[in-house]
């Protein structure tokens, strides 16, 4: 590493310059939900669940340190590692931020891992005080302190349910109605770690598949639009690239009762998996399930909303998460050769659409 490049990683960053929101952008609620008042950021009584204040930036590994305003009963949180769409708290990453002080700290206590994993011991000022919150992730060990005192150290990969998160995402604040205040928030960009390999964020990646299985009655038809890829008819795209052991991410969206999938280790016919994209709640294999071999928990999926798919394959085992929910957990593979990694569109006329396809491997 360069002596520059070392030096930006270690300098610490203003993110709110205590007179406007020109680094963050209110989601999922109203433009009022957060505003600026005495150089702090205010939660106003319109940022109920689910609108939230998010970070024109996404972080990997950081050291993020805020204050925060507690006076009497107040509810929210800090988000880290949230994705574009999907669940928060389940896909990324909430430490919760409450008012009263337990003596037995719980899941949902001040300073959680909400709502997984409870502080060492709740240190909260909340009779009109300022507290100090910092945070700093450097996967997979994941250190929190509240006003000076380390309420977590602990490595997320040797819990279960935090595990499988997404390592990089968004920051954000959440305030459940309440007028939690904010200021003096700071971070620190410490060094990647992970390998992504993009499959499809623009029109020219699609130099990295092939068109396979196309019907000649019903064409597939895998249209670049932008940083989206549509695709519709009867075929498959399939990755020039083969995959053993690997992990997939992406968003996808698509019409009401959409049929598709993603295949993988196979080189066509039935030697191959498939991870059903199919949003019908009582069909034999909806979305997540793993086709022919077991059904997945059904994921309440919107018609034309966008929703986090992650597949992670490893061995005999393969995991499927929708939104931060894992819906399918199989360990039994027979077929342990690489394969491409395929979209297939298997019904024209109802189209399914992908952005930010990357794939690690493992």
């Amino acid at each position: 590493m360069t002596p520059l490049l070392t030096i930006l990683l270690a300098a610490q960053t203003a993110l709110f310059d205590g007179a406007a929101l020109e680094s963050w952008s209110v989601r999922e609620g109203p433009q009022s939900a957060f505003y600026v008042q005495n150089g702090e950021i205010v939660g106003s009584a319109s940022s109920g669940f689910p609108a939230w204040l998010r970070s024109d930036s996404q972080y990997e590994n950081f050291d993020l340190e805020l204050e925060f305003f507690l006076k009497g009963w107040m509810d929210g949180g800090v988000y880290f590692h949230a994705p574009e769409h999907g669940h928060r708290s389940r896909s990324g990453f909430k430490i919760s931020l409450f008012h009263q002080v337990d003596e037995i700290p719980r899941t949902n206590s001040m300073g959680s891992v909400f709502p997984v994993v409870a502080p060492r011991l709740v240190n909260v000022n909340n009779q009109g005080h300022w507290n100090k919150l910092r945070i700093r992730m450097e996967w997979p060990r994941l250190q929190v302190w509240s006003n000076g005192e380390v309420i977590h150290d602990l490595d997320v990969e040797s819990v279960p349910e935090l595990r499988n998160r997404l390592r990089r995402g968004y920051l954000g604040l959440e305030t459940l109605s309440y007028p939690l205040r904010f200021r003096n928030i700071r971070i620190r960009v410490l060094p990647s770690k992970e390998q992504w390999e993009t499959l499809y964020e623009k029109p020219s990646d699609l130099e990295k598949w092939t068109v396979t299985e196309s019907n000649e009655r019903v064409p597939a038809r895998f249209e670049p639009l932008g940083p989206i890829l549509r695709a519709d008819g009867l075929g498959n795209l399939t990755t020039k690239e083969n995959y053993r052991d690997f992990e997939l991410q992406m968003y996808v969206r698509g019409s009401l009762h959409h049929n598709g999938g993603v295949l993988f280790r196979g080189q066509g016919g039935r030697k191959r998996y498939e991870i059903q994209l199919h949003d019908v709640e009582e069909a034999h294999y909806p979305t997540g399930s793993l086709y022919f071999h077991k059904r997945a928990l059904y994921a309440r999926i919107e018609a034309e909303q966008w929703f986090l798919f992650q597949l992670i394959v490893k061995e005999r085992r393969c995991l499927v998460r929708i939104n931060g929910e894992t819906v399918l957990d199989h360990d039994g593979l027979e077929i342990v050769d690489p394969g491409p990694i395929e979209l297939q569109a298997h019904q024209a006329g109802r189209w399914i659409e992908y952005k930010q396809i990357r794939v690690k491997r493992l």
